[in-house]
């Protein structure tokens, strides 16, 4: 009996440590195996919940990733060195600014400034493109250059600027380097994906991503009269030191120069915006090859027309940019436009917007021949236009000359009338005002009722209306029999000056 009994219990000892060992392996992978073993391997985490990727959004991740990969060593970082006070520090406009580069400010004001902005190479050479912004004011040897993640600096040497379009090129002795692939932006989608790629808060090589969500913006950011602006906007993330850094398409290309941000407070809030690499190509080349930059101009001011200027001018549909002026001597005057013309397209392109004008002639050069098409009385034909450098082309814009006999107000002139419906109001002008304004006629706006039909076409006070409906305005009497010679929904077409400026108004006579 007592073998039994000891046996039994042999088996049973043996019985328990089994059962003992296979609960605390059981267990292991749950808790701290420190407690039951005091030691052996740790296993966090759990399974990937995940099992298949969808392929579709892996193919889109590595697309970021090899764009990424490919289009940074083209990236650089720029740190310039300006001298005290030298740089505009009114830039930042409004609601839109130049965000670039990311200055470190010094102890004192009289101290230089240091900025932190970024390039992208265009040539294995080391010629590369960043915005004018971020180089102005350097001093002689105030700007050097770091390639991709590399803490070697380069002494860069400034090639040229263009301030129409806020870019410049800047030069860097190098071989080999990894330029970048330029594409088109003319083929440019709202909606696709876009990367940027450049050096914010000087955090150097970051990446960022989002889509095109405007193309052709115009957001009066260049304060320079020849300034061209159809900017790409995106809202992939950029900061100020992205300035001169590329937007790039999702086949490695550049696509774009980012240049500005919209923000109320210096600091990304959604809305970037690109120089367009088409123009980049045309002014680079040329800063390259001649140290400046040689544009076509075609010698107009314009501006975009509305439902009323449309009826105006007996157009069915507002379409194309409203000639206002003619540069004197200009390539335009030369091709037999005139003050008043539609333009409907040009080369086959249709133009709606100024800036769509501006920026496809600033890819040409004087010489070059553009086919543009006109609307004028009803009538389309069109124009052979060749473009011409700026210096021949005088300053002055031909307005009225020679379109008027001169007349004086006289003192029969009622001295004020009164459109109660358009809500403004007139008067004649004093021989001395004549003269002082340099006009051969004209009446004088004298009062705009607020938010009426006058004051929210843009007419104010002390605006000079020289025709109506493309006759002399030589007295408030004239203007009147004009005006009260339309009935309801009918547009009027005034002529009109303000300071210096001559443009195109329209008014619609209200129901």
């Amino acid at each position: 009996m007592v073998k039994k009994y000891v046996v039994a219990s042999v088996i049973l000892v043996t019985v328990g440590i089994i059962v003992g060992a296979l609960l605390v392996s059981s267990v292991g992978n749950g808790v701290d195996l420190g407690f039951a073993l005091g030691s052996g391997d740790v296993t966090l985490g759990g399974p990937t919940p995940i099992a298949v990727q969808n392929q579709a959004v892996k193919a889109l991740s590595d697309n970021f990733a090899a764009v990424s990969k490919a289009v940074g060593p083209s990236v650089v970082a720029i740190t310039t060195t300006v001298k005290a006070k030298e740089r505009q520090q009114s830039m930042p406009r409004d609601f839109f600014h130049f965000f670039g580069p990311d200055f470190q400010m010094p102890n004192q004001e009289s101290e230089p400034q240091q900025g932190y902005g970024s390039g992208v190479i265009m040539t294995a050479d080391g010629y590369i493109a960043t915005n004018n912004h971020v180089v102005e004011g350097a001093t002689e040897d105030g700007i050097q250059v770091s390639l991709n993640n590399d803490k070697v600096f380069y002494k860069a040497k400034l090639i040229g600027t263009d301030p129409s379009t806020d870019l410049a090129v800047i030069k860097i002795d190098g071989k080999g380097l990894v330029a970048a692939a330029l594409g088109n932006s003319e083929s440019v989608q709202v909606g696709e994906w876009v990367v940027a790629i450049g050096n914010p808060l000087g955090l150097t090589s970051t990446v960022t991503a989002g889509i095109v969500s405007a193309i052709g913006r115009n957001i009066n950011i260049i304060q320079n009269e020849y300034g061209i602006e159809s900017f790409i906007q995106t809202d992939a993330a950029i900061n100020p030191g992205n300035s001169g850094g590329a937007l790039v398409n999702m086949k490695g290309e550049v696509i774009g120069i980012n240049t500005a941000i919209a923000t109320r407070n210096a600091g990304y809030q959604g809305y970037g915006f690109a120089v367009p690499v088409n123009i980049l190509k045309t002014v680079a080349a040329d800063i390259i090859k001649y140290g400046e930059v040689r544009r076509g101009y075609i010698g107009v001011s314009i501006k975009p027309l509305d439902q009323k200027d449309a009826k105006a001018l007996g157009m069915n549909e507002p379409k194309g940019v409203w000639v206002q002026t003619l540069v004197e001597k200009g390539a335009a005057e030369a091709a037999g436009i005139q003050q008043g013309d539609v333009i409907l397209s040009i080369d086959g392109r249709e133009v709606n917007e100024p800036n769509e004008l501006q920026s496809y002639i600033a890819t040409h050069h004087p010489g070059e021949e553009v086919t543009v098409r006109i609307y004028r009385d009803g009538k389309t034909f069109d124009k052979k236009v060749v473009l011409r450098a700026r210096t021949q082309e005088a300053v002055a814009a031909k307005g009225d000359e020679g379109k008027s006999s001169r007349q004086e107000a006289t003192d029969d002139s009622p001295q004020n009338v009164s459109f109660d419906k358009l809500g403004f109001g007139i008067r004649a002008l004093t021989p001395a005002e004549l003269k002082s304004l340099k006009v051969e006629r004209g009446v004088i706006v004298t009062d705009v009722k607020t938010y009426g039909e006058a004051f929210n076409r843009g007419l104010r006070k002390d605006i000079i209306i020289l025709d109506v409906d493309r006759k002399p305005a030589a007295s408030p009497e004239v203007v009147k029999k004009i005006i009260e010679g339309h009935k309801a929904g009918d547009a009027i077409l005034l002529w009109v000056q303000r300071g210096e400026n001559k443009s195109f108004l329209t008014l619609e006579i209200p129901g």
